[in-house]
């Protein structure tokens, strides 16, 4: 068996074990149970269901419905297909995709990368490939 192979095969058994679950799943998942079944959880339980079922749930729920499925709702979509689509927010990806390429391939981001280089305490060498374009 190659190398390749043994690693995939290491790979493949550490995930079938996490997906499995392993000591700290199970204390998790134990931990977890405990929670719920505690007086503060079922407490918090009842107090959601009663929050859902109760009259202030449904009035909410009726509201966002509202909202989601009338006019309000339905020009807020297009207002906000219509920005996606318009030129000023073509025109300001565009700038924006400039900036990051000047960034990344201009003077100003080999002077910000070796700045960096300078606070990790990398030494400075001018032959890097990292310091050319």
């Amino acid at each position: 068996m190659s190398e390749i192979e043994r690693q995939v095969r290491g790979w493949w058994a550490r995930l079938l074990a996490w997906l499995r679950g392993g000591d700290a799943s199970r204390r998790a998942k134990s931990a977890l149970q405990d929670v719920r079944t505690s007086d503060a959880g079922r407490k918090a339980e009842t107090a959601l269901r009663d929050l859902r079922e109760g009259e202030a749930g449904r009035k909410a729920e009726a509201a966002l419905r509202d909202l989601r499925d009338g006019e309000a709702g339905r020009k807020a979509k297009e207002a906000i297909r219509d920005l996606r689509d318009s030129e000023a927010v073509g025109k300001a990806k565009d700038a924006a995709r400039d900036a990051l390429r000047d960034l990344r391939e201009g003077e100003a981001g080999r002077k910000a990368k070796a700045a960096l280089r300078d606070l990790r305490g990398e030494p400075r060498d001018s032959t890097s490939s990292r310091d050319k374009p």
